[in-house]
């Protein structure tokens, strides 16, 4: 008798084992396949850049847990025109305050162009010197070192908007874009329906401003869904997404100590504005930055990295 059920026993332990180590297998299939998948779109991403920043005597260290900042540019690329950042967001992140302070420039804020002499409005610098030019303009007008940029086009955001499932906003105005009508309230919004919703302004008493509102919130938007543990299922439509709309100087490494070092930080996000007044000048319109305002933003960013 006990040996029948030392027997049965034995038999259970094996049918057990077996079952858990399919699952092992199974679980560590599915990772591989979800690390084999992002690397791709890493290395599809990856846009390496021969760049120091003049604001630091040294790179920064993620793996050492420093504050950094990231130039998001949002181009709209278009057959035979490589087009020009009309979204430039800039992102400071410290991970000692888990804070990240988000900052929307708006696209016609007159500055220095630096590496082409002259003065114009900030989104030009792309068109004039790509990702570069827009970090040094940028670094140039802010008074702060930018480590890194995401670029991400603008006309292919729609299926990184898509690739989550979609993302749910909170509207503050009532109106109508691209024949989508967006009331007040929480929106639900698929990829196309996204794009329109954050080119409107001209019928946005806050114009530029209140566009910038809505840029940030579909970013808002997509961190959140492609962090929920339903975006698990979609991942590799995701790096798809991703590979083939957004180029990054970030390596895979630095993505990695990111994600271990900073994640508790993407959290806290704050919003910051750039007050300034519209004028024209030689017909042109251009977005008038003060130094004072320039100054406060200055301080408050250059506390955020802990730089000098």
């Amino acid at each position: 008798m006990r040996s029948e059920k030392r027997k049965k026993k034995r038999t259970w332990l094996r049918v057990t084992g077996i079952v858990v180590l399919l699952l092992i297998i199974g679980i560590g299939g599915y990772v591989y396949s979800v690390y084999r998948s992002l690397t791709n779109a890493v290395d599809t991403m990856h846009q390496p850049l021969d760049r120091k920043s003049e604001k630091r005597a040294e790179d920064v260290s993620l793996e050492n847990k420093q504050p950094f900042s990231v130039l998001l540019l949002g181009v709209d690329q278009r057959k035979g025109d490589k087009g020009r950042s009309d979204t430039m967001i800039v992102l400071t992140v410290n991970p000692k305050l888990n804070s990240v302070k988000m900052l929307s420039i708006p696209r016609d804020t007159r500055t220095e162009i630096v590496g082409k002499g002259t003065v114009d409005k900030i989104n030009h610098a792309y068109a004039f010197g790509n990702e570069e030019m827009s970090m040094n303009t940028v670094e140039h007008f802010l008074d702060i070192p930018i480590d890194y940029f995401i670029k991400v086009n603008m006309e292919g955001f729609r299926d990184i908007v898509d690739a989550v499932g979609g993302i749910t906003v909170n509207n503050d105005l009532d109106f109508s874009q691209g024949g989508y009508h967006f009331p007040k309230g929480q929106v639900t919004l698929d990829g196309k329906k996204a794009l329109a919703y954050t080119r409107m302004r001209y019928d946005d008493p806050r114009g530029d401003f209140g566009r910038q509102l809505r840029q940030r919130e579909i970013i808002q938007g997509v961190m959140r869904e492609g962090a929920s543990l339903s975006s698990l299922t979609k991942y590799q439509g995701i790096f798809s997404a991703l590979g083939n709309n957004v180029r990054t100087n970030l390596t895979f490494d630095q993505m990695m100590d990111i994600q271990k070092n900073y994640r508790s930080a993407a959290g806290n996000i704050e919003q910051m504005t750039i007050k300034g007044d519209g004028s024209k000048i030689n017909g042109i319109y251009y977005y008038i930055v003060p130094d004072k305002e320039k100054q406060r933003l200055h301080n408050e960013l250059t506390a955020q990295l802990e730089v000098k």
